[in-house]
């Protein structure tokens, strides 16, 4: 078979496998298809698929066709992370500020101070830490992705909900919007380089010019013209990103951070978005899939990824806990909050991807991340169904 026949191979496995899983073992409740998705990219990835099946995965998982799913999955994963900086809603975020930033700022601090006494623990055997990786940014790396919350998903989840457009659900919205920009902001500074440095200044310089530019060509172009317009800013942000030595995706969230939200139509961006998850980002969950290494074993792995989700998941109640207490939220709000920014999935492992990258942390401690992401996510809605019930019968007594 040529190259083009085992690729789109590839893609009938990418497609088929989870759609079946879901659909056949009926797993919405707890795992949406989007967690099935990023599992069967662990299952057909080389721990899995690899061990077993050795020579078939070799033929299907060749160079050139992971090659060419890792450019598939660079665009995806580039657009979905813009298109979540475009979401951003900072205005809502400073209307509230004294409760917002209460909030945010435990629901995340609490959570990446336990995620980091966990990373201090890993360090203390190796197989951890990247080639590249301080130990201060492999600390902070791993207890920044414990204190992820995943904004694209937790709106899917809230609309599964039936509680996005409420007013408690706009209200965690500002929360992880605000969240979501630190995460990014403590991103870069773990990519920090002091031997580009010189370059991340001149990223940084020109795009706050280019920016002021595109945003004054944005509100002169019909939305039409704005959509276009938009994805070409993404690509020339994503190079000048990774030139300087950021990332791309850190260019690709910038992009659209300083991009009105007002300026797109909101059904045309839901659309949008779900038919990148629907076409494109299963692609990005196999090739993320195809990074995982179980060189440690299983074991190891699973017992890491155990004890990374306990601090993630104690971390972000006790945080929001108290949140709730200092601003005398209802009872029962604070465990329905802090369970929905649980939510980690894609922005969590997009944020993995990046510090593997860049040799912060190995395939390993990437593995395990990525099951305490998937962990962590399948936790929601089974958790905050039943307290959001009990919220709204207290409610309407």
């Amino acid at each position: 078979m040529n190259t083009t026949e085992i690729f789109l191979i590839a893609l009938l496995l990418i497609f088929s496998v989870p759609y079946l899983i879901w659909r056949g073992l009926r797993t919405e409740y707890y795992a949406p298809l989007v967690v099935v998705q990023i599992v069967c990219g662990i299952l057909l990835g080389p721990g899995v698929l690899g061990a077993i099946f050795p020579a078939y995965y070799g033929f299907v998982f060749n160079p050139q066709v992971i090659g060419a799913l890792n450019g598939v999955a660079w665009w995806a994963v580039m657009i979905f992370v813009w298109i979540a900086g475009i979401e951003l809603d900072l205005k809502q975020a400073w209307a509230s500020r004294v409760e917002t930033g209460v909030t945010s700022g435990l629901a995340l601090c609490v959570p990446l101070l336990f995620g980091s006494v966990a990373a201090i623990g890993l360090l203390r055997f190796p197989g951890w830490a990247g080639p590249d990786g301080q130990p201060w940014q492999v600390v902070l790396g791993i207890g920044m992705a414990c204190a992820v919350t995943a904004l694209p998903i937790l709106v899917l989840l809230m609309e599964k909900l039936d509680i996005l457009r409420r007013p408690l659900g706009q209200r965690v919205l500002r929360y992880a919007s605000l969240d979501d920009i630190a995460i990014w902001g403590v991103l870069a500074l773990i990519l920090l380089d002091w031997d580009r440095v010189g370059r991340q200044v001149v990223f940084l310089v020109g795009f706050a010019v280019a920016a002021y530019a595109v945003r004054a060509l944005m509100k002169r172009l019909e939305e039409k013209d704005r959509w276009y317009v938009g994805l070409i800013w993404l690509a020339a942000c994503g190079f000048a990103g990774d030139w300087s030595g950021l990332h791309f995706m850190v260019g690709a969230f910038l992009a659209g951070a300083v991009l009105d939200s007002e300026w797109f139509d909101r059904r045309r961006m839901d659309l949008f978005r779900d038919h990148i998850l629907l076409a494109v980002m299963p692609v990005f969950f196999l090739s993320t899939g195809l990074r995982t290494q179980w060189d440690m074993g299983g074991l190891a792995v699973f017992a890491a990824a155990g004890v990374l989700l306990v601090a993630s998941v104690a971390g972000k109640l006790v945080g929001v806990h108290l949140a709730g207490r200092i601003l005398k939220w209802e009872k029962g709000e604070a465990s329905i909050i802090g369970w929905l920014l649980q939510t980690k999935a894609l922005i969590m492992i997009i944020f993995a991807n990046i510090l593997l990258d860049k040799g912060i942390i190995t395939n390993t401690a990437f593995t395990a991340l990525l099951l305490m992401a998937v962990g962590s996510t399948m936790l929601t809605i089974p958790f905050v169904t039943p307290r959001l019930k009990r919220f709204a019968a207290r409610a309407g007594a």
